[in-house]
């Protein structure tokens, strides 16, 4: 468990996948994430739950603010000889977007993946129209590393996907972000 000012980042609960299914039916979010709105059942997401078996190659995190389940981040697709890894942030209730939360997230993310990890590189993609999530993560010290132009047909229109990254002598510890 990680505690920041507002955010402790912890192992799910049972009851934290109520809210998720909530947010996975949630089409703003699907639009964040790049991706085509799909219905979700509870019972197909506990499944999934249920049959994800702890993958190696993600450590997950629910975030947690005010005491309640608010979102779920990720690092994932390590690679041991490289020292990277890919980063996912995902506030889902809405009450928590575009106030700081998400940095907060970041700023934990990255503490483990540097000082616990020992990576050399954090990564990530996302999708040109995602603003909020580019402004957040550049706040972080990431920087755009490249960018496939109208890669995702989002909306109605074409995007581009936005890769980011931060090496770990560029990132500072500690700054409130």
């Amino acid at each position: 468990m990680f505690k920041g000012t507002r955010v402790t980042l912890r192992a799910f609960t049972r009851e934290d996948y109520t809210r998720q299914w909530a947010f996975e039916n949630d089409p703003q979010l699907w639009f964040w994430d790049g991706g085509t709105p799909e219905p979700t059942s509870l019972e197909r997401l506990l499944a999934h739950v249920d049959a994800d078996k702890g993958d190696s190659d993600e450590v997950s995190f629910a975030i947690e603010a005010d005491g309640q389940y608010i979102g779920h981040c990720s690092l994932h697709d390590f690679d041991a000889i490289h020292r990277h890894c890919e980063i996912s942030v995902e506030i889902g209730d809405t009450a928590y977007q575009g106030r700081g939360y998400g940095r907060e997230v970041v700023g934990l993310l990255l503490d483990y993946a540097f000082n616990h990890r020992n990576l050399h590189r954090v990564w990530l993609k996302t999708h040109s129209a995602n603003e909020r999530a580019i402004r957040c993560y550049r706040a972080c010290g990431f920087v755009e590393e490249g960018r496939l132009r109208q890669h995702l047909f989002i909306q109605g229109r074409w995007v581009d996907r936005v890769v980011m990254g931060l090496l770990r002598d560029e990132y500072v510890k500690g700054e409130e972000l």
